[in-house]
């Protein structure tokens, strides 16, 4: 009876470290996809634009020969990022809600904004040499152009490296929005037909359409647009600003007949 005794206490102390060592094992098989997944996805900080909405965008064709079919008259760039990034980069330096200060040339021929979906542009500062827009994740928003001239002009726009018209990448080669004179272009998404466009959204840069589409977020954060003018124009330029500036006041002695 004794003996009995002995194994089944023997019996029962090994079910016991059975038990603990299964125990052990589930909690180990537990823990392991719990530290796998507790970390969010990787992600740059600030803001990407993403493919929102569809909204409706009527546009027709309009013929337009550049009088450079490669090189625009002028560039500029707004670049935009949240309010903690832009913070980060300026300090105290005070938001203003206007037009972006532009280069000289694009600021004599255009002015460009960003404004949200109540009209109303959003704020920004310049940064060195750049002016950043305050943009908040999930807010639409559009970009505004206006032609300051007497001409028709071609514009072409990227938001993120991506051309707006086809969503690819951009290029200053590719076609654009041409603008009567003294007018405004309010460009509300990525185009998908003459009818409709994408709304842009700010966005967490790995939901953005850069990245979902194309994998890429290296140009993420800015918004481009080149200008061209018509052939047979002369808008001012910069090759005619430096030949004013180095005209010679008195290149000779006398005058003489035509």
């Amino acid at each position: 009876m004794k003996s009995f005794f002995v194994l089944l206490r023997l019996f029962s102390l090994l079910a016991a470290w059975l038990l603990c060592s299964c125990e052990s094992q589930v909690a180990t098989g537990e823990r392991a996809p719990a530290a796998r997944f507790a970390q969010a996805p990787t992600d740059r900080p600030g803001l990407g634009t993403k493919w929102g909405e569809t909204r409706t965008s009527r546009v027709g064709f309009a013929n337009f020969q550049r009088a450079d079919s490669t090189h625009p008259i002028a560039t500029a760039a707004i670049y935009y990022h949240d309010a903690a990034g832009i913070r980060t980069m300026a300090g105290a330096v005070a938001w203003q809600r206007r037009w972006p200060l532009l280069p000289a040339l694009s600021e004599s021929l255009i002015s460009v904004g960003l404004k949200d979906q109540s009209g109303r542009f959003l704020p920004g500062l310049v940064v060195g040499d750049r002016w950043f827009v305050v943009g908040e994740e999930g807010r639409r928003y559009s970009i505004v152009v206006r032609n300051k001239t007497n001409l028709r002009l071609e514009v072409v726009l990227s938001v993120d490296g991506l051309d707006v018209l086809d969503g690819r990448k951009a290029s200053v080669g590719k076609p654009g929005y041409v603008m009567a004179p003294r007018s405004q272009l309010i460009v509300e998404g990525f185009r998908q037909s003459t009818e409709a466009v994408a709304a842009f959204r700010f966005s967490p840069v790995r939901e953005s359409y850069a990245a979902e589409k194309y994998r890429r977020t290296k140009n993420v954060g800015v918004i481009g647009v080149a200008v061209f003018n018509e052939f047979g124009t002369n808008p001012w330029t910069d090759e005619e600003v430096r030949k004013r500036l180095n005209a010679n006041p008195f290149p000779g002695r006398f005058a003489t007949p035509p």
